[in-house]
């Protein structure tokens, strides 16, 4: 090893492995030739969430041709931000880059985001100045994160995604957490350390289609939002008290026309208000047992992932 490589950083990739199986060879690859260009020590850790292909049947070849790679396989499939969890609870590198497994995150971009955390950051964030999803994936992804926004006062922009390099304390910050609802960004824009982001182009994915469909993805969205806010249990008592004076309002208003004027006809009036006020109830109710269930999980203090098997191999540093 030459001198000037003891001065290098130790960097660890980290990519959750679901559905691109067909990616993996040219990912390993392109991520080994543009690592070696900055450090000489470095591992690829790819984190298998029990994908449905044969991604885990592949790891042996990988790592025939990429010593640098290291399986890890969980024992269902947890999702993309557990996987990430467990893919950093793994790293060993002074430095870590999360990254997504279809090459939509270029790893071509890993010096890019080296230089810009030199500059005094203590991670950098990638951001998508042009994206590949769909029309419909793009303006609900924008509206999701405007919606966030409001919830919670703070201004999220959703150009950015997972891909990323985190500097070791910012992962060891990460790994303090132990909800099991998590959301990656969210986390790492909690912890207030010193942020730095570069822009770059989201290419189109290699192989293969987005295991998130249409359902995953409000799924996903309610999940994010019970994460990352209360304030819908304000909204709801907020509510709450707003039918509780219109209550009064109508009741007093209903018992002045009986005394001094005719009998109202009909209850439509009444049938509507009804229906009103249970449908907000229902909805009302339901808010709340979401996150009376988050609670419950959360309390049951299960262990945020389990491994089923490790792939180990020979360290490069």
């Amino acid at each position: 090893m030459k001198d000037e490589d003891s001065f290098a950083p130790s960097i660890s990739v980290v990519v959750p492995i679901y559905g691109c199986v067909d990616c993996l060879e040219r990912l390993c690859q392109q991520l080994e030739d543009t690592l070696r260009t900055v450090t000489q020590r470095f591992e690829i850790i790819l984190v298998d969430d029990r994908s449905p292909d044969d991604s885990w049947s592949r790891l042996a070849s990988l790592q025939a041709a990429h010593s640098s790679v290291k399986g890890i396989r969980l024992s269902r499939n947890y999702g993309q931000h557990i996987a990430i969890t467990a893919g950093l609870t793994a790293a060993q590198g002074d430095l870590a880059v999360v990254m997504d497994c279809d090459l939509q995150d270029p790893p071509s971009l890993i010096p890019e985001l080296l230089a810009k955390l030199r500059e005094g950051y203590d991670m950098v964030l990638a951001k998508r100045v042009e994206r590949s999803h769909s029309r419909f994936r793009t303006i609900a992804a924008k509206a999701y994160f405007q919606v966030i926004g409001k919830l919670t006062g703070e201004s999220i922009d959703g150009s950015y995604g997972c891909f990323s390099m985190l500097s070791r304390k910012v992962i060891d910050g990460f790994l303090r957490f132990e909800e099991k609802e998590r959301h990656y960004l969210f986390i790492l824009r909690w912890l207030g350390f010193r942020i730095g982001s570069i822009e770059f182009v989201h290419q189109p994915r290699y192989a293969g289609r987005s295991s998130y469909t249409l359902g995953r993805l409000v799924h996903h969205a309610i999940d994010g939002v019970l994460f990352q806010a209360t304030v819908l249990l304000r909204w709801i008592v907020g509510l709450g008290f707003l039918f509780a004076a219109t209550g009064v309002v109508v009741a007093g208003y209903l018992v002045w026309r009986r005394m001094f004027q005719s009998a109202l006809p009909g209850w439509t009036s009444l049938v509507v208000l009804m229906l009103v006020c249970t449908g907000t109830i229902l909805v009302s109710l339901g808010i709340i047992g979401l996150y009376v269930g988050k609670i419950f999980d959360q309390s049951k203090q299960r262990p945020l992932y389990v491994v089923d098997v490790v792939s180990e191999r020979k360290w490069l540093w």
